[in-house]
């Protein structure tokens, strides 16, 4: 495979462009993994990481869309506050509560918002051959946009979810917005002291927080003396680094551990698509996401 710099072509007047915001940025490996799917296909397209501090995202939302913007990513922590500042949403945002992805039209002056994270998370599962269902339980440690995505995804399953999170507050307004959507889902919150007892059972453990993504490589969502549940399988979100501290104690436990590329790359297609209206290279971008953090 190329170098990245050997792939991208001039950028000139007529380049699109597209991006993403969010506050940190820098971790992200969405710009290289974009840029090569456009050179791949010859498209005249760049994308760029855009620091945007929580205080400034309304500015940055009429920033996009006054320099012609054709969309952008919005990650940590703008995926639920963005909403109220867009001039639509699609049933997906509806279901999901949260937004990962804008599609801007410049020329009516609109901005509609998307979410791939949940069907890049539920892609990634079905990849990885597991099946959640009624005699599944689920436990969810976060309570942001990404924790709401994936419990969205998941209420229709008919499995037992429940939300971990510091902040027991936060947990409980996701489960109020699922109940409202899916008046039987079987979901519940509770506070990071209960991890122990609601672990117990787990079948799936999905860390939706951002504790142990680089630089802080040496963190854990998990609480420490809690065992983990030897039947269950954990998905980390995060894929910078590949296995997080997180994934390497699971996986002493005797746990199957999975990263979050995966997540990453799938729904970075669905938004590539939504954009652009062309088929990404899936496993181009990939590869891409491999070699930049094998040089990590």
């Amino acid at each position: 495979m190329k170098g990245l710099n050997d792939r991208i072509a001039h950028i000139d007047g007529q380049t699109q462009l597209v991006g993403i915001i969010g506050y940190p940025v820098a971790h992200s490996l969405s710009p290289e993994m974009h840029n090569a799917a456009f050179a791949e296909l010859g498209m005249n397209w760049r994308y760029v990481p855009l620091l945007v501090a929580p205080d400034r995202l309304a500015d940055a939302l009429r920033g996009v869309l006054a320099l012609g913007f054709r969309g952008v990513n919005v990650t940590v922590p703008h995926k639920v506050a963005c909403i109220p500042y867009l001039d639509s949403v699609t049933e997906a945002v509806t279901i999901a509560g949260a937004v990962n992805t804008i599609r801007i039209d410049a020329s009516q002056g609109k901005l509609e918002g998307l979410n791939t994270d949940m069907s890049g998370f539920l892609a990634d599962l079905a990849v990885n051959r597991i099946s959640v269902g009624e005699d599944s339980h689920v436990v969810i440690l976060g309570a942001g946009g990404a924790a709401r995505s994936i419990g969205a995804g998941l209420a229709r399953s008919g499995a037992r979810i429940v939300f971990v999170n510091r902040t027991l507050e936060r947990g409980l307004e996701i489960v109020e917005f699922l109940r409202s959507t899916w008046e039987s889902c079987n979901v519940e919150a509770v506070g990071l002291d209960r991890l122990a007892e609601v672990s117990r059972e787990a079948t799936l453990i999905v860390n939706a927080t951002s504790v142990g993504m680089f630089p802080y490589t040496d963190s854990s969502p998990w609480r420490e003396g809690v065992p983990f549940p030897k039947q269950a399988v954990l998905y980390d979100t995060i894929y910078r680094p590949l296995q997080t501290k997180l994934m390497r104690d699971a996986e002493r436990s005797g746990l199957r551990v999975i990263g979050g590329l995966g997540m990453l790359v799938y729904q970075g297609a669905a938004a590539f698509e939504m954009w652009t209206g062309k088929k990404p290279p899936i496993e181009l971008m990939r590869q891409v996401c491999l070699q930049r953090l094998s040089q990590s």
